[in-house]
């Protein structure tokens, strides 16, 4: 499996912002976002090439209680549920980061999911792949049906809420499981979204997440 990187560090996002976590990154993606914070993931994917032992070998080196699989799209990544499974038996709790485009039977505590909305959409030679891809709500719904689950959407704009409702009202979600997070790459544009975003989580019964990491860090791998 190719592997950008595994790190320490803590969750950044959603609704285990803080847990002190292993992260395991694969390379490769289906999407290309053109926000997107992992482009050596996606855009330009790199890595190196391990086995499942390997991974699960240094997952164990930190004793971690909470281990974070990610990416690029980890659910692309060939092996992807065996390697779910040699994590849990670990013992730690197994959160999944997924854009919820592609379905696997895996083994996980937490499916983050996070559906691109078109805010994402790059322009060029991706473009039409992108938006081909990039909702699945029969995916979505799979997904939700079978796994403990957050939602987890990006936000720009205020605008961007009318596209966040039709997706929830086509895929019956609990309210309670929808987090909104500020789009940005650095600490002063979270905070400024971050302000009438909070307006707009208090006012729909959403929660509001920030990025911990990149307000403690910036904008660095392997944090």
């Amino acid at each position: 499996m190719k592997i950008a990187e595994i790190f320490y560090s803590i969750q950044g996002e959603g609704s285990l912002v803080g847990a002190p976590s292993v992260f395991v990154r694969t390379s490769g993606c289906n999407l290309r976002c053109s926000w997107c914070d992992t482009p050596y993931t996606s855009w330009r994917p790199e890595g190196e090439e391990l086995s499942l032992d390997e991974i699960v070998t240094r997952v164990a080196e930190y004793s971690a209680p909470y281990v974070v699989l990610t990416g690029g799209e980890p659910m692309i990544a060939p092996g992807v549920g065996e390697l779910t499974r040699l994590l849990r038996d670990g013992g730690a709790h197994l959160t999944i980061e997924t854009a919820g485009t592609v379905f696997q039977e895996v083994a996980c505590d937490l499916m983050s999911i996070s559906p691109k909305l078109s805010n994402s959409t790059p322009e060029g030679v991706f473009r039409a792949q992108h938006e081909r891809l990039r909702f699945q709500p029969e995916v979505l719904r799979r997904f939700m049906a079978g796994y403990d689950y957050q939602l987890k959407f990006v936000i720009a704009e205020p605008g961007d809420m009318e596209e966040v409702k039709m997706v929830l009202d086509g895929v019956k979600a609990d309210p309670r499981k929808v987090i909104l997070m500020p789009e940005g790459r650095d600490a002063a544009t979270l905070q400024a979204r971050g302000v009438w975003l909070a307006e707009i989580c208090k006012s729909e019964g959403y929660r509001l997440s920030p990025r911990l990491h990149v307000d403690l860090w910036g904008d660095r791998r392997g944090v």
